[in-house]
């Protein structure tokens, strides 16, 4: 479960996760891409959110959460909770390019966490919550740079931007049971306190851009 100061919060959340949960660890399988389609790599806290907000945009087909950034091979969740594998929580992008841009997708992931916080995401703390944009070309990073640029111009934030801007050398699929996991447990606390808002605030970021403008299903 996600690591918060505070205690009684920490049993709340624990309790709501156990709750029905079928725990399949076994990794998931990454698609294949498809003619025309390209992947990006962004880690900004809990993958669970960053996970359901890019699956809200048009023109992205999946999102797969897992590990990167390490040096630790096949990581499991409870590993990378340690902090000792060098691995952020991640997810990994399939998208077509003809539909969203990587710019436009690099707007989503700078509005759907918060990139000026050190190694932690709100109640979540650790350099596996750290915040990295993985780039696999020159242009990517170009592209990464302006973006960093473009948010601090914008004094959205009150402090800098401190992701890391990264080269991606493999991607680990997480467990079966983390893929989806907003959308399959959306009454679950952790997702209610801490996820939904961050989703919602990636949303009204890209407004025009998303698959259903309606609200979400759980807060109809």
């Amino acid at each position: 479960m996600k690591r918060i100061h505070l205690y009684a919060l920490s049993l709340l959340l624990l309790a709501g996760c156990a709750q029905g949960q079928p725990n399949d660890h076994t990794p998931a399988k990454l698609p294949a891409l498809k003619p025309g389609e390209a992947v990006a790599t962004f880690a900004g806290g809990c993958f669970w959110a960053m996970e359901e907000g890019m699956n809200q945009l048009k023109g992205v087909r999946e999102v797969i959460s897992g590990y990167a950034g390490g040096n630790v091979k096949n990581p499991t969740y409870e590993q990378v909770g340690t902090d000792e594998t060098g691995h952020a929580e991640s997810v990994q992008v399939y998208y077509d390019p003809k539909v969203i841009s990587y710019s436009q997708l690099l707007d989503a992931f700078f509005a759907g966490h918060d990139p000026t916080t050190l190694n932690r995401q709100g109640p979540d703390v650790g350099r596996d919550y750290r915040s990295v944009a993985f780039y696999r070309t020159p242009e990517e990073k170009a592209e990464i740079m302006e973006a960093i640029k473009r948010t601090n111009e914008s004094k959205h934030y009150a402090n800098r931007v401190v992701t890391e801007v990264t080269p991606i050398t493999v991607f680990y699929p997480a467990e079966t049971y983390h893929q989806n996991y907003f959308a399959l447990h959306p009454n679950q606390p952790y997702i209610q306190s801490v996820s939904l808002p961050k989703v919602e605030k990636l949303r009204k970021a890209m407004v025009g851009h998303l698959k259903n403008s309606t609200a979400l299903t759980m807060l109809d």
